[in-house]
């Protein structure tokens, strides 16, 4: 059987005083016609990225809520999730092709993993690119199939693309961050749900932390916490960007020189390439004493996270293609200034000079890091507001509902008054 995750038990009643009532009572009916329904979720890794984060706060507020779900994870050996990051950077826009081989190793390792599948849920949810084919070794499951899709498609590799499209044009949904991520071509599939993930702001890693705290737990790393600290968070992945936050370090310390930098991400399983990243990023750091490069192995885990997030002057994300960047409502949830790459999902979460800085470059980065060293004050006012559109879009009840719309839909049952953005394929 498929490696089955424990995520542990979470309530709805604790998010009452976040969300409004009006949400609160609509998840509640939503959630009465689902009564039992069995989902399975099914995925490349329990740790590291945006999908686990997810699925950590979602699932066990679905089972609040009265569904019957799991998380499972698919096997895998480092041949397969070398062919899965290629076909993960394809579908980012990356330029090579995938070989005759990576396809029979992908195909191969779909059906290993459904022949370990118990298919007697009544939806089944494939996160990314990874499980996406074995809905093909299933032909004679029952379930309502959902590809949930949480990357950057907005020009993908078309012999990626076109390698996947058989298999999601079978799917009964499939769901996109946004309208642009939406392939043409994926025939068969009616529609495709368009919603952005969201944090759990009662999870370690956004729960309320005091500057005191923050302080205490980022010294523990080294970090002078006298002087100003300029963080990012995430993987160590070239779509990241961390050699252009290194850049954009570097002229900010010109101006300066006091500043810190600190890399804080974690290596995930299903991310071979992550440690060739990881130590170009340790040589191009090339020994700064001030450029602090830690993960998940230097025990920085989500509290950790969160200090470093409330300690930093700024918090920078910057990106070149992001499916949504969750690390960015992670920084405006804690009203912290935030730089980000304008890619992806992340123009959805900051309006440039009202809510946070969108930058095209290293040396727009340092720009925006040097304005909000020099003037704290205003950027404060910034992410304040930015804290605001969080708490009114990016928030976990709000993800449930959208979820509760779409199990109730792909069912036949009535949902008038909660609707969800859908788009037409090939629209």
């Amino acid at each position: 059987m498929l490696q089955l995750v424990n995520v542990g038990h979470k309530a709805l009643r604790d998010y009452a005083t976040i969300a409004t009532r009006g949400l609160m009572d609509e998840i509640r009916r939503l959630a009465e016609p689902l009564e039992g329904k069995r989902v399975v979720h099914l995925s490349a890794t329990a740790f590291g990225g945006g999908v686990a984060e997810i699925n950590y706060t979602l699932i066990p507020l679905m089972r609040d809520a009265g569904l019957d779900v799991e998380w499972r994870i698919i096997h895998g050996q480092e041949e397969f999730f070398n062919v899965t990051k290629a076909m993960h950077n394809g579908l980012q826009g990356a330029p090579d092709a995938l070989s005759a081989e990576d396809r029979e190793i992908y195909v191969r390792y779909q059906e290993l993993n459904a022949g370990e599948f118990e298919d007697d849920a009544d939806f089944v949810i494939i996160h990314d690119p990874q499980p996406i084919g074995m809905i093909g070794c299933c032909p004679s499951s029952r379930a309502q199939w959902i590809w949930r899709c949480h990357i950057d498609l907005s020009t993908p590799n078309p012999d990626t693309l076109g390698f996947i499209l058989p298999w999601l044009g079978t799917y009964d949904a499939a769901i996109f961050h946004r309208r642009q991520y939406v392939p043409n071509g994926a025939t068969g599939l009616a529609a495709a749900y368009i919603w952005p993930p969201a944090i759990d702001p009662l999870a370690p890693k956004n729960m309320a932390l005091s500057a005191e705290d923050a302080a205490y737990i980022v010294d523990q790393f080294g970090i002078d916490v006298d002087r100003p600290l300029l963080t990012q968070v995430s993987r160590f992945d070239p779509w990241k960007d961390p050699l252009g936050v290194i850049d954009a370090y570097r002229e900010v310390k010109r101006s300066a020189p006091d500043v810190q930098l600190a890399l804080v991400g974690s290596m995930a399983h299903d991310d071979p390439e992550g440690w060739d990243f990881y130590h170009r990023t340790v040589a191009y750091a090339d020994g700064d004493p001030d450029i602090y490069i830690l993960s998940n192995l230097n025990n920085v885990g989500s509290v950790e996270v969160n200090a470093f997030q409330v300690h930093s002057s700024a918090v920078i994300q910057k990106s070149i293609r992001e499916g949504f960047g969750l690390t960015v409502s992670e920084a405006l949830w804690k009203a912290r200034p935030t730089v980000a790459g304008r890619a992806g999902g992340i123009v959805d979460q900051i309006a440039d000079g009202e809510t946070g800085w969108l930058v095209d470059s290293p040396s727009d980065c340092a720009r925006a890091c040097l304005e909000i060293l020099e003037d704290p004050v205003a950027a404060r006012r910034l992410a304040l507001r930015g804290k605001e559109v969080v708490r009114r879009s990016f928030l976990t009840p709000r993800l449930l509902r959208d979820w509760l719309v779409l199990f109730n839909r792909l069912r036949g049952n009535d949902t008038a008054g909660a609707e969800v953005r859908t788009v037409a394929v090939g629209a």
